[in-house]
């Protein structure tokens, strides 16, 4: 096996995400293509000849290999490539006869050894012509990984995973190609691949880091989608962080400000009504946590946020059913300065409603009053019927 072997690197997928961005933008997201190598050579008559390499030669045994690869001869061909790479370590067409005998291996369904060679060609000729091809060849066996492909246990059976093998091709990918359309490629797929795997955090960062790369990428819309989609879906439920909730808050808004038809499209105002419910919801769930520790000052600070920020939500209506008991466990000079939740509950569901939903009137503390004196009565004391002596 070859000592330039398949490595996964140590670091996180989110940090190579943003270290392939700084890559990306420094490079200036342009990349030329490598040039194939031509079979046929333009001739002093401006006429195309096919090239006949001596027999014998370097190059003959190169197009040796290759013309069993054709012949769909592929273990023939991995025989040829390998004795010529054993030969000629430093021959120019090493890259060459790597990239056959990893067509080789991917024929004979040994598609993860192939990634050993395909690896030697990316990593220790980059300049060659046929860098690019292998670089196709990895995004390839990459998507069939992505998608579910299971890489081989002794060389037979499919039942080792190989998802992180997927992951790790597609970053590397946009490493080493950053502006091409192979990268756009391998950077679609790995937002896919993340948002299937229901990681959505490491979704969002690709879709967001997609947007950045190529915003004239005709699946920009799509990308756009998905990403807000990822944020909603990191958000897990009202005892958690809403971080997702606020990112997806802010494309939403930024979006049907600088592109409303294709705000529209995605259903922004909608969207924006659910999130506002679940921040609502939130804070309520905050509040009634402080109740359970007895805590009914800090409770009642969490209705009032909901009152003011979020007066028009389902939440509001939970949050008046639960003010009464608030505020009754509260001391009353502090009481005193809550918003009237008696008329808040009043002005959205009436009074009739407001009873027959369980929204009790709210007790506001009242300051004491003097009772009325009784006038003074006769003392008579003659012992009377039932009276004691």
């Amino acid at each position: 096996m070859p000592s330039s072997g398949f490595r996964h690197s140590s670091a996180s997928p989110r940090v190579r995400l943003a270290a392939f961005a700084t890559v990306a933008l420094a490079c200036g997201l342009g990349v030329s293509p490598a040039i194939a190598q031509d079979e046929y050579v333009l001739g002093e008559d401006d006429a195309w000849q096919k090239e006949s390499p001596e027999p014998g030669t370097e190059s003959a045994q190169v197009l040796l290999a290759r013309r069993a690869l054709a012949l769909d001869e592929p273990e023939r061909a991995r025989a040829l490539a390998s004795a010529f790479i054993d030969r000629f370590p430093s021959s120019p067409f090493l890259p060459e006869m790597l990239l056959v005998r990893g067509d080789a291996l991917v024929e004979m369904g040994d598609e993860y050894e192939a990634l050993f060679d395909y690896e030697s060609v990316t990593r220790e000729h980059p300049g060659s012509t046929v860098f690019v091809t292998a670089l196709e060849r990895e995004y390839d066996i990459a998507v069939a990984y992505a998608h579910g492909l299971r890489r081989k246990l002794y060389g037979t059976i499919r039942v080792l995973d190989a998802s992180d093998d997927a992951q790790e091709l597609l970053i590397r990918i946009q490493e080493r190609l950053p502006g091409s359309r192979l990268a756009e490629d391998a950077g679609d797929q790995l937002a896919d691949f993340y948002f299937r795997r229901a990681e959505m955090r490491l979704a969002a960062d690709a879709y967001d880091l997609f947007i950045q790369n190529y915003p004239r990428s005709d699946r920009i819309e799509k990308a756009r989608s998905r990403l807000i989609e990822a944020y909603l879906a990191s958000y897990r439920g009202p005892r958690y962080d809403d971080a997702g909730l606020r990112d997806a808050r802010r494309r939403l808004e930024r979006l049907r400000a600088v592109q409303p038809s294709t705000a529209q499209r995605l259903g922004a105002d909608a969207l924006l009504v659910r999130i506002k419910e679940s921040e609502a919801r939130k804070l309520l769930v905050t509040a009634e946590w402080y109740l359970s520790i007895d805590d009914p000052i800090s409770c009642e600070q969490y209705l009032r946020r909901v009152v003011q920020r979020y007066p028009d939500t389902v939440a509001m209506l939970d949050t008046l059913r639960l003010a009464p008991r608030v505020l009754s466990r509260m001391p009353a000079g502090i009481a005193a300065t809550a918003p009237d939740y008696r008329t808040l509950a009043e002005a959205m569901l009436g009074a009739a409603a407001r009873e027959e939903r369980g929204v009790a009137p709210v007790a506001r503390p009242e300051p004491p009053r003097t009772a009325p004196l009784e006038p003074e009565r006769p003392v008579d004391a003659t012992p009377g019927p039932g009276r004691g002596s």
